[in-house]
Parts: C-alpha cells; structure tokens; sequence
C-alpha cells in the first residue's frame, strides 16, 4: 500500500494539540453557518472550527483515497481568500469508500477534528480533517483547481520558527508565516492539490512506495544526487515525501540521483511517516540518473583495512548471504577486519532461548569463500538472551571477521556475556584482560542494548586495539516536522552514557600506552556533529575518520530525504597524527532501491 496509516484513534479527539502539558478534549460539537474551507484551516496549524460541526463547507473534489484507514476524499475551494496562510483544500474523512468522484462540486457537514498521525504521544503535528461528513453533491464534471506549484523559489530557506516556550515548544499555535518558514509553508497548503515537475530523487524507493525528492536542486548535494544532512540547525527545506493514490505496482522504482521527469501532481497530506507528503494523483516519468554501488581500493601489502558493516539482522534464513559476500569481496575488497553488526542467532527472531551465532556466520564465511574471497576466521561474545535489544528472540551482537593470514587475533579467555573486559600494562604495552571481550556490560547504560566487543589484534608484529560498536537507536526521538520545534530527541540520553563508557575504556587504554592505535567503529546510531559523536572523541582520545571526507561525502545511511552519517570509524591519536590513513565511506546500499542493508559500510586503511 501506498501509506502505512496506523489504526485511526477510536476516539478523533486529540491530546496535547496546542502544545500543552495536559491533554486538551474537545468539546461536544458547536454549529458554524457560512464556513468555508480557508475558514475551517485558520492560520495556523489548529483549526478554530476543532470540535465544532460546521455546515454545508462548499469546494471540488480534487481526490479520493478508497485503501487503508483513512479512507475519504480532498475537498477545495475554487474561490481562495487573499490569506497565504490559510489552506484551501481540506481531507474529509468518511471511514469507508467515498461516493464523489474527482471534479464533483459538493458542500460537506460534519465535525473539524484535529488528527494525529502516530498518536499525540508521538509529537506528530496533527492534519485538520472534517470527520463524520454528510456530503451533497451539487455538480460533477468540474475543473479541478490548478495545482500550486511547489519548487525552489516558493519554499523558504528557514526550516521552521522556533517553538512557544509557554505551551511546551509546540508550534500549533503561531500564526503561520509561509514566506518565511518551510514547514509554515507546506502547512499553509495542507489538502491542496500541489505540484512539482522535475525533481532529482533523494531517497530511493522503498518497500511501502514511497520515495523523497527535492524541489532545491543544489540545496546541500552530494556528489552522488542525494541531499547531505549536516547540522541540526540548517535543515534542508526542499525534500518532500512522495506517495501514489493510484496501483503501487505502477509505483516509479528509482534510485538516489534518478530524476521524475515533467510534473507529479496531487493533494498535500500529512502522515506518521514523515510528515507532508505530496499523495500522486498524476506521477512524473523516472529518469535514470546511472548510479552505480561504489567499489573501494585494495590494500597494500603494508596497510590495515578495518571496515564496518551492519548486515541488517541476518539469520541463517535470509536470502541476502550472495549478496552481503559479494558485497564485501567485490565493493570492499575483502578488508583484513570487519566489524559487523546486527549478527542474529541461529534461528533469527524465533524466541526460544538460543543465543548461538555459529550458523549465521559460517553461512556468512562459506558464501564469501564463494564469492572468491578469503576465508575468514571469527570471533563474538554470545549476549544473554532477550538482553540486548533488536528484533525479539534475534539476540543482535558484534562479530569481528578476520583474515588470518593478513592479521592475527590474540585471543585471551576470561571474555563473557557479564564479564567486563579491562586494561592491564605489561612492558609498558596496553593489552586487554580478555580478548574478545565485552566493555562494563553491567553498566546501565547498555540496558536492552548492544554491549561493545573489544578485541586484541596483531598486524605485522604491531598491536591494533578494536572496539565494535552498535549504540542505542533512534526509536523515540521526534520527526523533523513535530509539532515541537526543536524536536526532542530523547535517545540521545542513553547514546550519551553509552559513549561515556566507550570514551572511558579507550582513556584506560591510552593512559597505559598513549602511542597505542585504538579504533572505536560500528553502527553509531548518531551524526558525526552530534553531541554522541563529541562525547566518543572526548578531550583527543577519538576522532572520527568520517570528518576527513568533504561534506558532501559524509553519509552513510539515508532517512526521509537526508543522507546522514550513523556509522562511524573513530582513531586514536597515533593512527590520526600519522597521517598514513584513508577513510572511504563505501556507498552500496542506502542509495539503492534493492538494498540489501540500509547502511553503507566504511573502510578504513592506515599503517599501523
């Protein structure tokens, strides 16, 4: 289906709609004579007509959508008011099928509802609808209203005003000011019929058919097409989510740089999942814009290449091991380390107490060998069951994959799924108690998380200390288009005591041997400005590799419309004032519509 439109709240009031820290309920419906829709919108994001009945509201029906949920139609005034910021197009929820057909002249009755996609607790804006409706139709065969054309000279530069401080920086209730804010802007055509025409694709087509482009073509570019997020304050303001009212079979099946040619019409919506979205009633005709999987440089004999890769909650199920192994033979280049996250147990997500990763990894092995590449020897901390969060039963963990007749692994028992690896000197070296071993798992911080692995490795007589990580995720945190501006993004606080730890563990190993070379990597789950990524580096033990990349290379995942950095490579003094190293952000995936994982994997290689 075009949309994943969560279950409607049985009851359509809503909680919090102005911002407020208890909930406000509407109140039984009010009668308005003589509204029009523009009157029904206001000017700003909450309709003054919530929770009144209004009567006999006249427009065109510019669409209907007959699946899901939120089934019901777009209804808009042919004769706007002189107000930018009131909207003159309106979604009129009826449960079931509509029975108008696009052109109808109707006049609707029912009640204004204040909607939240996602459930108040989500900090969603909400999407004024009339719900309830009883529909007259007055004439059919109408003209629909000339969509507004959206592109770069109508949308501002600024992302949004900065949120009501009295009603807990919501933005519901400030007067819309569309010349000047971008999501003020789209609000301002919430339910109208809109348009862009040729615009670049910034996030690939996914499995719901959906797909995000920008109507600003050089806003923030990579080199490759998308669009690079790079500081939570300069938001890019042209990216726009695009769905389908029409056969999701016919959906564009585009990648990142690929082009919809001549124009995508249809109304503006607001969902969970991602905010204002452009619902196609008229879809522009792709383009391929030749974007290729990137391929990185082999080794040379003296370097060390350390990668990351999250392979995206692999079992022994899945069909993607030709894949992945090509991936890292082919793309790669069959790095002497690979760090790999989101390894599942032997039986996936079923949840009955298994905790080995033997059959996913050598399954991993056989089909690398394969693929023409080294047979890679392994080493994991198996997690205590149901304990480190992920999909329920997969049991996710870090895997070191390494080639051993590049580099050697030294192992030293004592490592457990409880037991904190630590830092002890001998002949003035750093070296590890327990190799593999896991980093303070007791510590609150890796709560229903992943725990670091720490490994001891041997390259060419020379010590390398690695550390993988996969940090606490991003669930919970607000969308870019919350009602609260600037959004709360409350996993940020267990990222920041689990970067804490990593920073303290690789301080104990420095302040033993402060030549030693000590990668941190892994999947991050946090931008390389972010204030995670500052913690890891701390006062000069870190420093992410990534920044060594022009800005518009610096990404390695790519969400709603922004290619974002959430996987890293931090180095350690030694291996960064040497000088001798090259960091690659290897783009396979997040670009691409058949990805296998939605993360591009990184490489690192230096001297050590």
């Amino acid at each position: 289906m075009p949309s994943r439109s969560s279950a409607r709240l049985a009851a359509l009031t809503v909680a919090a709609v102005c911002g407020a820290a208890s909930a406000v309920v509407l109140t039984s419906p009010a009668h308005a004579d003589s509204v029009r829709v523009h009157d029904v919108q206001g000017t700003t994001r909450i309709s003054p007509f919530a929770g009144q009945k209004v009567t006999d509201v006249p427009g065109i029906v510019t669409a209907t959508r007959t699946y899901g949920s939120s089934k019901g139609f777009w209804l808009q005034d042919p004769d706007p008011d002189d107000d930018p910021a009131t909207s003159e197009g309106v979604f009129v929820f009826t449960s079931s099928t509509p029975k108008v057909a696009v052109g109808d002249s109707v006049t609707v009755t029912g009640t204004v509802t204040e909607y939240v996609p996602g459930g108040a607790s989500s900090g969603n804006q909400s999407l004024t609808e009339i719900t309830k409706p009883a529909v007259t139709t007055v004439s059919t065969g109408n003209a629909v209203p000339a969509p507004t054309v959206i592109d770069a000279d109508s949308v501002p530069d600024a992302y949004t005003p900065q949120g009501d401080s009295a009603a807990a920086g919501s933005v519901n209730g400030l007067t819309l000011d569309p010349s000047a804010y971008a999501l003020d802007y789209y609000e301002s055509l919430e339910g109208m019929n809109v348009q862009v025409a040729d615009v670049r694709v910034v996030t690939a087509t996914d499995p719901y058919s959906e797909l995000w482009v920008t109507v600003k073509p050089g806003e923030h570019r990579s080199r490759r097409g998308g669009t690079v997020y790079g500081s939570y304050t300069s938001q890019n303001t042209g990216r726009l989510q695009i769905q389908s009212l029409g056969a999701t079979a016919d959906f564009p099946q585009v990648n990142v740089g690929d082009t919809l040619k001549g124009s995508t019409t249809g109304p503006l919506d607001f969902n969970q999942y991602g905010g204002y979205t452009l619902v196609a009633s008229r879809l522009g005709t792709p383009a391929d814009g030749g974007l290729e999987r990137e391929t990185t440089r082999r080794q040379a004999r003296g370097e060390l290449a350390v990668a990351t890769y999250n392979v995206e909650n692999l079992d022994p199920s899945d069909a993607t091991f030709d894949r992945h192994a090509a991936a890292i033979v082919n793309h790669l280049r069959s790095p002497d380390i690979v760090s790999l996250e989101e390894i599942q147990d032997d039986n996936g997500a079923k949840d009955d107490g298994t905790v080995d990763a033997d059959r996913t990894v050598t399954k991993l092995i056989d089909a690398i060998v394969a693929a023409g590449g080294p047979t890679y020897d392994w080493r994991s901390v198996n997690p205590v069951n149901d304990q480190d969060g992920g999909e329920p039963g997969g049991n996710i963990r870090q895997v070191f994959l390494f080639n051993p007749e590049r580099v050697s692994f030294v192992d030293r028992a004592g490592g457990g799924p409880t037991t904190a690896v630590g830092v002890t000197k001998v002949h003035g070296k750093a070296r590890l108690t327990a190799s593999p071993g896991r980093i303070d798992p007791a510590n609150a911080a890796w709560s229903n998380s992943r725990k670091p692995l720490a490994g001891e490795f041997s390259f060419r007589g020379e010590t390398v200390f690695v550390i993988a990580n996969h940090l606490n995720s991003k669930g919970g945190d607000q969308g870019l288009t919350s009602q609260y501006q600037p959004p709360v993004r409350s996993s940020e606080v267990q990222r920041h005591a689990q970067a804490t730890v990593v920073n303290a563990f690789v301080k104990d190993i420095l302040s033993v041997q402060k030549n030693a070379d000590v990668i941190a990597l892994g999947d991050m789950n946090d931008f390389e400005f972010s204030g995670t990524a500052r913690i890891l580096e701390g006062d000069g033990e870190l420093w992410s590799a990534i920044e060594s990349l022009p800005r518009n290379e610096r990404y390695t995942y790519d969400y709603q419309g922004n290619q974002q950095v959430l996987d890293q490579i931090l180095i350690s003094p030694a291996i960064r004032r040497g000088g001798d190293f090259e960091y690659d952000s290897v783009h396979i995936n997040s670009e691409f519509r058949d990805q296998i994982s939605d993360h591009d994997p990184q490489v690192l290689r230096f001297r050590p």
